[in-house]
């Protein structure tokens, strides 16, 4: 059966000095040794991130795991470190292009295996706007990837308005990925930010479309959010709660309530568990649900649709809409283009 993994991360396999041009520090650098495949993702001060192996920056190696998995395409974005929401506006939108740049020079070379979302220095809207034009008309991307806030600010804040506007109209698809997780600096042990800050970051960015009225406002907007939504499928009855017991606080720029708005975006499938997986059917429904597995982190699912396959109560039909029916809806993409 098709597969079209629409959660996976890629790099360039040479990332340029910013920091010397810029002249200033914090910069995601790679740094190879010789003769190891490897590369550690490291800032420019030194501060080690992440260590990656070729499949996150050479698309061929990418291409390997894919027939791997039997993964037919993947939809591809930066790795959410790179966002650099925190660099002067212009320096953000120099990174924003050239990793723009590298997505659609990946997707030009293989059209039929990826599918790219770039990426938008959202410190600065206006210029936002502009390299969302230039990303979907030049570069032909279908979308973007934004973090689950942008330097503090809520993605429901007013000053985002005339970007969800400008992707509605483009007809972007938008992928919501937490990064910079909340409190991470109360619990630094035992990798805490990641396993639970990530899911509230999620849970927060959700909870902001949906209290801010951005579905209201820009219905036309197709969203999905990562790793099942986070938090939020499982603390949804305390959200809806929220809402009825104090409208005052809650119900301020929201049309519905929050069940209400349920099926109005999608979710990936990464929630590593069967029983985590058929609640959030029951949550989110077998139509809003779209294969996603963080390909190529150790935190993802390292078998693409394994947890979909196993589950023993998903039909036919309810996998063909988590493999690949409703990727293509959420991209807007025509099945005869891909697969």
């Amino acid at each position: 059966m098709p597969k079209i993994d629409t959660h996976t991360h890629i790099l360039p396999p040479e990332i340029p000095k910013f920091k010397d041009r810029f002249g200033y520090g914090g910069f995601i650098q790679l740094v190879k040794k010789a003769g190891c495949s490897h590369c550690d993702m490291v800032d420019d001060r030194g501060q080690f991130f992440r260590r990656v192996e070729s499949n996150v920056f050479t698309a061929e190696d990418r291409m390997k795991d894919m027939r791997a998995q039997a993964v037919n395409v993947q939809v591809i974005s930066t790795v959410p470190v790179m966002f650099s929401y925190w660099a002067k506006p212009g320096d953000g939108l120099v990174v924003a292009q050239f990793l723009n740049d590298h997505v659609a020079e990946v997707c030009g070379r293989y059209p039929k295996k990826f599918i790219g979302l770039g990426t938008l220095p959202l410190q600065d809207i206006d210029l936002s706007i502009r390299e969302a034009q230039r990303a979907m008309v030049d570069l032909k991307l279908a979308g973007f990837q934004i973090g689950s806030h942008i330097m503090g600010k809520n993605l429901s804040d007013v000053s985002l308005y005339p970007l969800y506007e400008e992707l509605e109209k483009l007809g972007a698809s938008v992928f919501v990925h937490p990064w910079d997780m909340m409190g991470q600096e109360q619990m630094p042990e035992y990798w805490l930010p990641w396993l639970v800050g990530m899911p509230a970051e999620t849970s927060r960015a959700i909870c902001s479309f949906i209290f801010g009225g951005i579905f209201d406002r820009f219905p036309k907007l197709r969203v999905q959010f990562a790793h099942g939504g986070g938090s939020f499928p499982f603390t949804l009855g305390r959200i809806q709660h929220g809402y009825e017991s104090r409208p005052d606080l809650c119900a301020v720029d929201c049309k519905l309530s929050p069940k209400e708005y349920v099926s109005k975006f999608y979710v990936d499938s990464l929630v590593h568990d069967q029983r985590s997986l058929k609640f959030l059917l029951e949550v989110m429904s077998e139509d809003h649900i779209c294969l996603g597995t963080d390909y190529p982190f150790p935190l993802g699912e390292l078998e693409a649709g394994r947890l979909i396959d196993d589950s023993g109560f998903i039909d036919k039909s309810m996998r063909e809409k988590l493999f690949h029916r409703n990727a293509l809806k959420w991209l807007n993409r025509n099945q005869n283009d891909f697969l």
